[in-house]
This record gives C-alpha cells, structure tokens and sequence, in this order.
C-alpha cells in the first residue's frame, strides 16, 4: 500500500480520500475546514498541520480544488510546494480547472524534475462515495500506469486521454455534452407537459427510443419521475448548478483558445448563467427544467 496526502476534502475529496483508506492506504489530509479532517481522522487518515507538512516522505500527492487559481497557488503560490515535494513523489491533480493551468503546471513540475499528472473526475458525489468515479487523465504513458492502480480505488473507469491537459480537455466536453443534454432534456419533457403528457409516460417513451440519454436514465430532471435523484428532493444534492456553469464556461474558454464551433455550448451555458443570476446556483444543475416551465 501507498503512502497518500490528500489536499482539499469537499463534497468530491472527502468521499474519495474516504474509499483510500478503506483500501489500505496510509493517508494524512489538510483541508482549511476543520469538519472533514476529523470525520476521516475516525476512519483512519493523519491529519497534516499545512499543506507542506502533508507531503513529506508520501508516495502520491492528490489535490482536489476548486479552480486553476487554487492548484496554482498551491504549487506554485505561496504553499510552494513544489519546491518541497520529493522527486519520487507523483502528483496527481484531480481538480477541475482550464487546460492552460494544466500545461502550465506540467511545464514548471518538468523544469524541477517533478511527475504530475491531471486526472479530473465524473460522477458526482455519488459516484465519489461508492467509488466508481471515472477518471480522464492527462499523463505520459509511464505516468499513467504509475496511478491507475491508486485510481482504480476510488474509480471504476480510468481512461488515459492523452498528454499534459487532455484529461481537463476530455472533461470540459464531457460536461459541455451533459450540459446540453440536460438542458435539451427538460426542454422535451416540458413540452410534453403543456401538451397534456404525463411525464413518467413520456420519459418511458423517450427511453425506449431514440431520445434515450444518461439524463432521462438516471438522472431525470422532472420531479416525482424517479426516485433518488435530485429532482425528486426539491433538487438538493447531486451537482450544483454553478459547477455546471463553471465547467461550461471552461469548455467555451476552450473553444475561443482554439478557434472551435460551440454554439449548442455557448446557448446552454448562457440558459445555465440565466438560471443561476435568479437564484438557483446552489440547486442541483437538473434544476435548469424549471427554467422551461409555462409557470
């Protein structure tokens, strides 16, 4: 087993540094928020003093922030902990943040002879608590198959996208899709509603034929369709819609990087913002088929 640091336990890292020390692993954490340090102290993680006192003598770094500027001042700020972290250690950045970070990490770890790989996640607190996570990493080969087992414990799927940013690049399309198929998604069922359709009936007919989707699945957005998703609890839990609207916005700032045609991306993201600016950010992002509604 591995000796691990894990930095930054939210929603996503706390239930994924949970499934590390459930597989063995010999974890010590640091988060700025107390609470989650402690629950995983009682499941058997150390709890560092800083974030530079977690990476010593560890086999594997994780991090897992909110945005490039967190990554970044984490490694390069004023943590600087890449001036401290052992040649021998592999950094694995599971944040979700833009590719130009990305790269610019990999090119300041490679001038210090440091490995770092970036390994964003999909699926959802759920996923991250029953450990089948997918993981879309950007790595060298050798990298790669430096951390996939470590992966393999907190995921089910492990792809390697390519090099240094395309798991971030992978992730921004990735969610730039869901995005659009859960906005294209409520859009139908609501017309089916004004229309006098019953939405369980319609979600059935959908999903038996060519409109079937991930959203109408296992995700739907109307409430009282299925059971156990946000949509059936007032839209609590799950995804926020401001991480939607975060991951949108990266993958348009992809898009303009690269000169690339968004513009089912660029109209969803703008419905997403719209939604939020009215008070829905903190609601699950399935919340955008309210803004649908005849009401």
């Amino acid at each position: 087993m591995s000796k691990v640091a894990f930095i930054g336990l939210g929603n996503m890292g706390e239930p994924m540094a949970a499934n590390l020390i459930k597989a063995g692993h010999d974890l010590v954490v640091f988060d700025l928020v107390a609470a989650p340090q402690e629950r995983l102290k009682k499941q058997g993680a150390k709890i560092a003093s800083s974030a530079l006192n977690s990476i010593q003598d560890v086999d594997f770094v994780i991090s897992m922030l909110p945005a490039g500027k967190h990554v970044e001042g984490l490694y390069l700020g004023e943590s600087a902990l890449f001036n401290n972290i052992s040649k021998n250690t592999i950094i694995i950045d599971c944040s979700t943040i833009d590719v130009a970070t990305t790269k610019k990490l990999s090119t300041e770890a490679e001038k210090v002879g440091l490995n770092i790989v970036d390994a964003p996640v999909s699926g959802g607190v759920a996923g991250a608590t029953a450990g089948t996570l997918s993981f879309m990493v950007g790595a060298t080969e050798e990298n790669f198959y430096n951390v996939k087992e470590l992966l393999a414990n907190m995921g089910k799927n492990i792809f390697h996208a390519g090099d240094a940013g395309a798991g971030q690049m992978a992730k921004a399309c990735n969610n730039m899709l869901l995005g659009i198929m859960m906005a294209g998604t409520s859009e139908a069922l609501q017309l089916g509603i004004a229309n006098g359709l019953d939405p369980k009936k319609l979600s059935e007919i959908m999903l038996n034929s060519s409109g079937r989707n991930w959203t109408l699945e296992v995700y739907n957005p109307c409430p009282d369709v299925q059971e156990n998703v946000p949509s059936s609890n007032d839209y609590e839990g799950g995804f926020a819609l401001d991480l939607m609207l975060k991951d949108m916005n990266l993958a348009l700032q992809a898009s303009l990087e690269s000169k690339s045609s968004t513009p089912l991306g660029s109209l969803s993201r703008s419905l997403y913002a719209q939604h939020s600016n009215i008070g829905n950010g903190h609601k699950d992002f399935s919340n955008i088929f309210n803004q649908f509604s005849k009401n």
